[in-house]
């Protein structure tokens, strides 16, 4: 296959890893090496990050087994090796297979919800380019995940493949997570985040179950990993000043439809807190195209309800809308007001107002830039007024927070800073896959951040200055939460970590 896309070595290599490539997929009619537990275990981690019912394209598909176990609502695989194609095509009738050469994919007028490159930048001959193809083909929610072999395996591969263990391959790249991230940047891309897979690329009963789900994920284990994995987006366009007041332009260049401003939904759970009420009218700023206060008030003691009324009689401009709680607990207050809810953006503000409304222009302002798809508040950062946190909260606070960042695989500073902010198309998805940590978050905080990590949205930290109460005191008990709120980390590793 000669491409002008090339110079003469260029062409040499591709024409030599066709034909290396078509040789494999004849061979493996007749001959399994070892490699089949590598590759179901790439299905499950794979299975894990993608949900079904999505749009995905797969770069160097092979035989399309990766791509077929996604159960794709469109499913896309391109690979240069005609033999491969001609076999994924047998085996996998429902998806569609084409032979192209990922450097160019001018051809492809759609644009998909995941694009996989699993081990292809191994062996490309020019992975920025391939890589820059797929610009064209994103949404700004579409999300790009890379795994390529650690260069500590590369002697044992070798042994593998002269020993006919593991197929033949060319010489590799043998790219760093570093290389990789760089790479990305290039060619328009934002890493996500990177970790390492499968320990144990055998099929021993027990013992690679063990090293591929657990051991992995350790200090000092995780480094001798065969796999390296990136998730990464399209680096979200910053568009220059003249487009705030023409949006039009904007939206020629991806920005937002109707005048370029999303609507603004502000969530307050409110119990106990009548003393609060009319700064949170007063002191809660316009926002966006229209902001609405979705008020969820929760069995309260005082006159929270009725004060509530009084303030929306006295603003008849604010719109919104006062809610009773039937549940109990934050968490489904918060949900209650997020399905009442009728913004493009959903933003949660406590009503104790230990964090300043006035700061949410700033969280707005962060998820409408793209800069971030889930924007959460951090009280870590800043000093603290003198009452603000008791000590042993603020202890609890951190290590919760290194817990997270364990867990997840992106910094949380902060799990329990009341205020975050997100799209309310991306709530609906948590909200969709809520069953998958259970139900028994008492705040809401902990199911929020574990379902935007295993949506991959991007988590981005906002650091505010903590207030003390001025009204009324905690509903929080710091004991019982807490217990409920460890039982939620021990839950979470094993549903996100430990899979």
């Amino acid at each position: 296959m000669n491409s002008p896309l090339f110079d003469s070595a260029g062409q040499t290599y591709q024409q030599t890893r066709i034909a290396q490539w078509d040789k494999v997929a004849r061979m493996r009619d007749a001959w399994r090496g070892w490699g089949g537990s590598y590759h179901k275990r790439l299905r499950e981690v794979y299975r894990f990050l993608v949900s079904p019912g999505q749009r995905v394209l797969e770069i160097g598909s092979g035989y399309g087994e990766l791509l077929a176990s996604l159960e794709p609502a469109r499913g896309l695989g391109i690979d240069f090796s005609s033999e491969m194609i001609q076999r994924a095509i047998t085996r996998h009738p429902d998806i569609e297979f084409v032979h192209a050469d990922a450097h160019d994919l001018s051809f492809l007028h759609e644009t998909f919800d995941v694009i996989i490159l699993s081990d292809f930048a191994n062996d490309a001959w020019d992975v920025q380019r391939a890589l820059e193809q797929l610009r064209p083909l994103c949404t700004p929610q579409t999300r790009i995940i890379i795994n390529v072999y650690s260069n500590l395996w590369q002697t044992i591969l070798t042994l593998a493949q002269r020993v006919r263990l593991a197929a033949p391959m060319l010489e590799q790249n043998w790219l760093t997570a570093s290389d990789l991230r760089g790479m990305l940047t290039l060619a328009g891309f934002e890493t996500i985040r990177d970790w390492r897979e499968i320990l144990l690329p055998l099929p021993i009963p027990l013992l690679a179950a063990f090293c591929n789900r657990f051991l992995v994920r350790l200090p000092f284990f995780r480094d001798l990993a065969l796999a390296n994995f990136i998730i990464a987006r399209p680096a979200p366009l910053r568009l220059p000043p003249f487009f705030a007041k023409h949006p039009e332009g904007a939206e020629k260049m991806g920005g937002e439809k109707e005048g370029g401003e999303p609507s603004v939904s502000v969530v307050i759970a409110a119990r106990n807190e009548s003393g609060n009420i009319q700064s949170i009218f007063e002191r809660t700023p316009q926002m966006g195209r229209a902001t609405e206060l979705i008020f969820v008030e929760g069995h309260s003691k005082d006159d929270t309800y009725a004060a509530i009324e009084r303030e929306f009689a006295s603003h008849p401009s604010t719109g919104g809308r006062l809610l009773r709680q039937s549940g109990i607990g934050k968490a489904d207050a918060i949900r209650a007001g997020f399905d009442a809810a009728t913004g493009d953006v959903l933003m949660i503000l406590d009503a104790d107002l230990t964090v300043p409304p006035e700061d949410l222009p700033r969280f707005y302002e962060a998820l409408r830039s793209g800069r971030g798809e889930f924007i959460n508040g951090v009280r870590l950062v800043y000093p603290m007024e003198k009452q603000a946190m008791r000590g042993l909260n603020f202890l609890g606070n951190k290590f919760f927070s290194w817990a997270f960042t364990s867990l997840l695989g992106q910094p949380i500073k902060d799990t329990l800073c009341g205020t975050k902010v997100l799209w309310k198309k991306d709530y609906e998805r948590i909200a969709a896959n809520r069953a998958y940590f259970g139900d028994f978050d008492p705040f809401g905080d902990f199911d929020l951040i574990f379902g935007a990590a295993k949506l991959n949205l991007k988590i981005v930290d906002l650091p505010i200055r903590y207030r003390e109460r001025t009204y009324g005191t905690t509903n929080i008990s710091r004991w019982k939460h807490g217990m409920l709120l460890m039982r939620m980390v021990w839950y979470a590793a094993r549903r996100i970590k430990f899979v």
